[in-house]
């Protein structure tokens, strides 16, 4: 394994292609009760805490990844199992003139 301080921008990119890179990350002033809740968590799916930060963190990556697409689609896509509201069609008032500044 090649640590990502020993490596320039380039060797970094290439060796990131093809999976070579392992990151160590430090995470500090973690409040305690986080801490104890990835404790119980990682135990209860009988994970090392690491490894269960590891599914974590891919997991959040992943779902924001794949949430794509603009404002809009996003929304709807969220709202659409809550069913849909129909709105009454408002009336349109003919186009006024603009005003004469004479």
């Amino acid at each position: 394994m090649v640590a990502c301080n020993e490596c320039n921008a380039y060797t970094k990119s290439k060796l990131a292609k093809r999976g070579v890179i392992m990151a160590i990350i430090t995470i500090r002033n973690l409040d305690e009760s986080v801490k104890i809740s990835l404790r119980i968590r990682a135990a209860t799916h009988g994970l090392s805490m690491e490894e269960e930060a590891r599914q974590i963190l891919r997991a959040a990556l992943q779902s924001s990844e794949q949430q794509g697409g603009n404002l809009a689609q996003r929304i709807r896509a969220r709202m659409e199992p809550l069913g849909g509201v129909d709105l009454p069609t408002m009336p349109r008032d003919p186009v006024r003139d603009p005003p004469d500044f004479q």
